[in-house]
């Protein structure tokens, strides 16, 4: 009788350590799902990473030169210097004045 009564509690136990494994936090499924989120993680830091490398040189070259500073004035400020004419040319098609000057 209790050989048989430490048996089922054996077996309850086996079967409960095995619904812990398959299920909830901790299962197979969870860490398979926790890995898949690491990988993500893992690439999102990469992508990161090679974003800081360029803004590091980018930072690195406008302590360096000046003409670095211009470009970037320029093209993104729209900077011109004394005595410079700027043209703007644009290629606009709602403005087609048909031959007409």
């Amino acid at each position: 009788m209790l050989l048989k009564l430490f048996f089922f509690i054996l077996t309850l136990m086996f079967f409960s350590l095995q619904a812990k494994l398959w299920s909830g936090d901790g299962s197979l499924a969870h860490k398979s799902e926790l890995e898949n989120l690491l990988t993500k993680q893992n690439e999102e830091n990469e992508r990161l990473k090679e974003k800081n490398k360029d803004l590091i040189k980018k930072i690195s070259s406008l302590k360096e030169s000046v003409n670095s500073i211009e470009e970037i004035a320029r093209e993104d400020l729209g900077m011109i210097r004394h005595n410079e004419v700027f043209y703007l040319v644009t290629d606009d098609e709602g403005d087609k004045n048909n031959g007409d000057l």
